[in-house]
C-alpha cells in the first residue's frame, strides 16, 4: 500500500474525457487524443478552395480568427464559453489535409466550449443553432506551429455546424465561502440543503448514487458538469478521486438537492493542482441510488475488521497484529527491503477500498515507501506468512486525509510471498 494518493478511475464524466483533437484541457491529453483521431480516420473530406487562407470577405476578430458564413442559421441565441454545444466539423491543414471531421465518422461531437481550442472557444460563440461557418485559425488560438504528438501544426481551417446548445448552470450564490448555517464536518467538508428530498435511506459506501453534479471552483469557475454530459450520472461512490464528494452525497437522500463546500487540502489530499482555488463549491441532487456490488468471495470484511481483538499482539506505536497463517520462512524483511506481498484493506465499517487479491496481481515495494504501519509491521512476518493487522491512522493516512484515501483505523490481511528482489 503506498504512501502516496491512489488515483481512482475517473467515473461518470467527473474527469472529462477528450473524444478529439479540439480538446485542450493540458497539452499531454490533446497530444494523445489528437494522434488517435487522426489514427481512425477512415476517408478523408475534400478540402475547400479557401483552405490555405482566409479570403478578403472574412469576418476578423482582434485576436486574428477570421470565419465566413456558409449557411445561415434559423437560431436567434449565441452559446457562450461556459456552455455545451453539439456540432458536426471537419478540420484540415493548409496544404488541403484532413486531420478530423465528426462528419466522416458519421457521430456529430459534443463538448464544453471552454474545454477546447482557443479559436473554439472564441469562434463558435459567434454562431447560431443552424449555421454553418469556415473558421481560419491561427497557430497560436489552435496547438502552435509545430505540436508534439502527432496534432497539427500552424494555421488550421474548420468547417462548424451548430446543432444545438445546452445552457450551463448557474452557479449558487455561495460561492466564496459556506455560509453560516451550512452544516460542517470535522474533514472540513460544509454542505447545505437546498430542496429537501423525498426519500428516508441514505447511500453506503459502496453504493451506486444516480446523481446530478455541477462543480465550480470558488472563484465562479465551472469545472464539470453532468448537465454537459446529458444528464445524470451512475456513479459507484467508492471510486470517486475527489475527496470529500462521496461523503457529501451520503448525507443526502434520494430527491434531495444539496450544496458542497469541499476544502483544496480535502479534495486533493497532498496534490493540490498548481493554481487551485481554495474550495470547490457542488451543486448535487440524489436522484436514486442502488446496492453496489458485494465484495468478491473470500475479500468480505473479517468479523474483528471494526476493533482489535484481545489476543492480537500489540506495539508500543499501537500497532496491532494477528498472524492468520503460518509461514515457511526463517528470515524476516528490514525496512530497507524490497517486499511481494497480497493484500487486501478494509476500513473499520467493512468496505474494501484496496486488494491486490481482487486484482490478481501481488504488489512489490520497498518498505520505506509504504505507510508506516506496514513499514513497522511487515517485519514482523516471514515468507509464505498471512497476518492481520490493524493500523491506527497516526500510522496510516490520519484521520481525515482528503483525496479519497480512506481514513482512521485501517485493516490489512498481508501475505508475505518473497523478501527481496
Amino acid at each position: 500500500m503506498k504512501n502516496r494518493r491512489n488515483l481512482l478511475p475517473a467515473v461518470a464524466g467527473l474527469l472529462l474525457a477528450a473524444t478529439s483533437p479540439l480538446y485542450a484541457q493540458d497539452e499531454t491529453d490533446a497530444a494523445d487524443v489528437g494522434a488517435d483521431t487522426q489514427s481512425t480516420a477512415k476517408a478523408t473530406m475534400p478540402a475547400p478552395a479557401d483552405v490555405a487562407a482566409a479570403p478578403a470577405d472574412a469576418e476578423k476578430t482582434a485576436s486574428g480568427l477570421a470565419s465566413k458564413v456558409i449557411t445561415k442559421g434559423t437560431g436567434a441565441e449565441h452559446p457562450v464559453a461556459a456552455d455545451t454545444v453539439t456540432v458536426h466539423y471537419t478540420g484540415w491543414t493548409t496544404d488541403g489535409k484532413m486531420f478530423d471531421s465528426s462528419v466522416q465518422r458519421g457521430q456529430p461531437a459534443t463538448f464544453p466550449l471552454g474545454q477546447v481550442i482557443k479559436g473554439w472557444t472564441e469562434g463558435v460563440p459567434l454562431m447560431v443553432v443552424g449555421e454553418k461557418r469556415r473558421f481560419w485559425i491561427p497557430a497560436n488560438l489552435a496547438y502552435g506551429e509545430s505540436p508534439e504528438g502527432g496534432r497539427p501544426g500552424g494555421q488550421l481551417t474548420f468547417d462548424v455546424e451548430l446543432i444545438s446548445i445546452t445552457k450551463a448552470p448557474k452557479p449558487p450564490a455561495d460561492l466564496a465561502a459556506a455560509p453560516a448555517d451550512a452544516e460542517k464536518a470535522e474533514s472540513g467538508l460544509a454542505s447545505k440543503v437546498t430542496t429537501k428530498g423525498t426519500g428516508t435511506d441514505h447511500p453506503k459506501a459502496n453504493d451506486v448514487a444516480k446523481v446530478n453534479l455541477s462543480l465550480w471552483s470558488s472563484d465562479g469557475k465551472l469545472l464539470q458538469s453532468t448537465a454537459q454530459q446529458g444528464g445524470a450520472q451512475d456513479i459507484p461512490l467508492d471510486q470517486l478521486g475527489l475527496g470529500g464528494l462521496a461523503d457529501g452525497i451520503r448525507l443526502m437522500v434520494a430527491g434531495e438537492k444539496r450544496t458542497l463546500w469541499i476544502p483544496s487540502k480535502l479534495a486533493f489530499a497532498d496534490h493540490v493542482p498548481p493554481g487551485a482555488p481554495d474550495s470547490l463549491v457542488v451543486e448535487a441532487e440524489l436522484v436514486s441510488f442502488q446496492a453496489g456490488e458485494a465484495p468478491p468471495k473470500g475479500l468480505e470484511a473479517p468479523a474483528d475488521v471494526a476493533a482489535v481483538p484481545a489476543d492480537a499482539e500489540k506495539t508500543a506505536s499501537g500497532l496491532a497484529s494477528k498472524v492468520i497463517a503460518k509461514g515457511t520462512g526463517t528470515d524476516h524483511p528490514k525496512a530497507t527491503d524490497k517486499v511481494t506481498v497480497h493484500y487486501s484493506g478494509w476500513t473499520t465499517d467493512g468496505k474494501l477500498f484496496d486488494s491486490s487479491v481482487k486484482r490478481g496481481q501481488p504488489a512489490s515495494f520497498g518498505l520505506n515507501q509504504v505507510i508506516k504501519g506496514w513499514t513497522e509491521g511487515v517485519p514482523l512476518m516471514v515468507v509464505g506468512e498471512k497476518r492481520r493487522f490493524w493500523i491506527p491512522a497516526a500510522l496510516a493516512y490520519g484521520e481525515n486525509p482528503g483525496g479519497g484515501r480512506p481514513g482512521g483505523m485501517l485493516v490489512f490481511d498481508i501475505e508475505l510471498l518473497k523478501i527481496g528482489e
